[in-house]
């Protein structure tokens, strides 16, 4: 079983930053890809930024330039630093890890979700 906590979301004006945490736990033997969605209200969820491993990244157009996800393998960890917010980014982030459990099982979790609010 993999557990995912994330943290972070919260009420942010225009122009303002935010930062994601998302903290893995649980029988887990190796993660590869750490991935970042999102879902606005009467909106499909959607992918917002991965990265691999060995840290290789990939951004959604949309976030290009203002975000940046990086993760801390030692703590099963991936954040996502948010610059420059719009109000167009206001949803609900929700972390996505995969990986092997101890035991060889593969594993694909989500997590609860944050909520990211952009108003003024």
């Amino acid at each position: 079983q993999v557990q995912l906590v994330e943290s972070g979301g919260d009420l942010v004006q225009p122009g303002g930053s935010l930062r994601l945490s998302c903290a893995a736990s649980g029988t887990i033997s190796i993660i590869y890809t750490m991935n970042w969605y999102r879902q606005s209200p009467g909106e499909q969820r959607g992918l917002v930024a991965f990265i691999t491993r060995g840290g290789n990244r990939n951004y959604a157009a949309s976030v290009k330039g203002r975000f940046n996800i990086s993760r801390d393998n030692a703590k099963n960890t991936v954040y996502l630093q948010m610059k420059s917010l719009k109000s167009e980014d206001t949803a609900v982030y929700y972390c996505n890890v995969g990986g092997v459990l101890e035991g060889g099982f593969p594993f694909d979790s989500w997590g609860q979700g944050t909520r990211v609010t952009v108003s003024s």
